[in-house]
């Protein structure tokens, strides 16, 4: 987080707030630094706004919440190349701030702060929404093996989306035509209206219902997409996932989900990952659990154990004589690795003494002159309250 304050402390909550507490801390901070309410400091103020609604943008949502609570608003940088984790356009999470485009209708907001006495936002409105839009993001599941999440793993997953339509490319129009401005709105996207009330005239502003806010109307259809600009496709897609990886964490593909209008940016793609429980291995933080069994003699007079790795090599290990059922023992940085670390996790194995359940004459014979050296005797039978 390094140049960066902490969100929470941007919008002075604490790391518990409901979205409620978010919202009214938004409001208000987004309202006192807004920076047509401080024309004699608007520099300071435009960067304090961007610096709120950057904090509240990643806050208000559930899924960047989490992963921001994990990774912080840079997430685990490190896995090759400035693009993200992976390079190529992966990451894990984003503060998804670029300027003022992602924010919705900032100007319905602060009309109702301020009276709509600021002027512009209504304009500021309808350029925004005839300009570039980024795409919708998408999120899907996948399911990894504990192997695969212990050792990291690429692989390919069909999606479904909108991509953009190769016969009009993306403009809705046959070829060789073009869209025309939109005569009810002359082009804004919104349409005015002008109301007499008692306290006189208000103005307000609609999405224009002719071209739907886009300033602009089709008249000659393209036929492959019927005027949307998309068509609709199942790509397959490459997802690398690192060593290291935990339960529903999640790994982010940019530029990899709907695409923008108007020229504006793809959306991202959310896989988050469902790891299968694995019938030796257990995960507690970054280390393994298992359980080891051993013969009595072994427990006994203590013996070299091959114990199994999650990577498929063995580890040789020493037990102590005398070792009982449920000692725990630790062969270091044979864990999960840690992401955006070099470190690892332990790998903790826990004894259990097998009991042999048949035995042949011999061994029988056996254990019975040990038990004589021993001087084993059965427990003594303890009377009871009346005798």
């Amino acid at each position: 987080m390094a140049g960066k304050r902490d969100y929470y402390e941007v919008l002075g909550v604490n790391k518990n707030a409901t979205d409620d507490e978010l919202k009214k801390a938004y409001r208000k901070m987004a309202k006192q630094y807004h920076p047509d309410a401080n024309p004699n400091n608007k520099e300071e103020a435009e960067k304090k706004f961007k610096e709120v609604n950057e904090a509240y943008e990643t806050l208000s949502d559930p899924q960047k919440r989490r992963m921001y609570d994990q990774f912080g608003p840079d997430g685990p940088q490190g896995f090759g190349g400035g693009q993200g984790p992976f390079g190529g356009g992966y990451s894990y999470t984003t503060s998804g701030f670029d300027g003022f485009g992602d924010f919705g209708d900032l100007g319905d907001i602060f009309s109702s702060f301020f009276g709509g006495g600021f002027g512009g936002n209504s304009r500021q409105s309808a350029r925004k929404n005839s300009g570039p839009k980024k795409g919708s993001d998408l999120n899907l599941s996948m399911d990894i093996t504990f192997e695969e999440a212990f050792l990291g793993i690429e692989k390919e997953v069909y999606i479904t989306r909108n991509e953009t339509c190769d016969h009009c490319h993306g403009s809705g129009s046959k070829p060789g035509t073009n869209p025309v401005k939109c005569s009810e709105c002359n082009g804004t996207g919104q349409v005015t209206q002008i109301q007499n009330t008692i306290l006189g005239q208000v103005q307000t502003r609609r999405t224009c219902s002719k071209c739907h806010g886009t300033g602009e109307v089709i008249t000659d259809v393209c036929e492959v997409c019927r005027g949307k600009g998309t068509v609709r496709k199942q790509p397959k897609i490459k997802v690398k996932i690192p060593a290291g990886i935990d339960d529903n964490q999640t790994v982010v593909l940019r530029g990899e989900g709907e695409p923008g209008t108007k020229g504006g940016s793809k959306g991202d793609l959310y896989i988050t990952l469902k790891i299968k429980p694995h019938s030796i291995y257990t995960r507690k933080g970054n280390n393994v659990h298992c359980d080891i069994p051993v013969t009595i003699t072994q427990a006994t007079l203590g013996a070299e154990l091959e114990i199994p790795m999650v990577d498929g090599s063995k580890e040789t290990f020493k037990i102590p004589e005398g070792t009982q059922t449920g000692t725990k023992f630790i062969i270091r940085n044979k864990g999960f690795k840690y992401i955006n670390s070099n470190n690892q996790g332990d790998f903790v194995f826990t004894i259990q003494v097998q009991t042999p359940k048949k035995l042949t004459k011999e061994q029988r014979e056996l254990l019975i002159e040990l038990a004589k050296t021993m001087n084993e005797q059965p427990p003594v039978k303890k009377k009871g309250i009346f005798g």
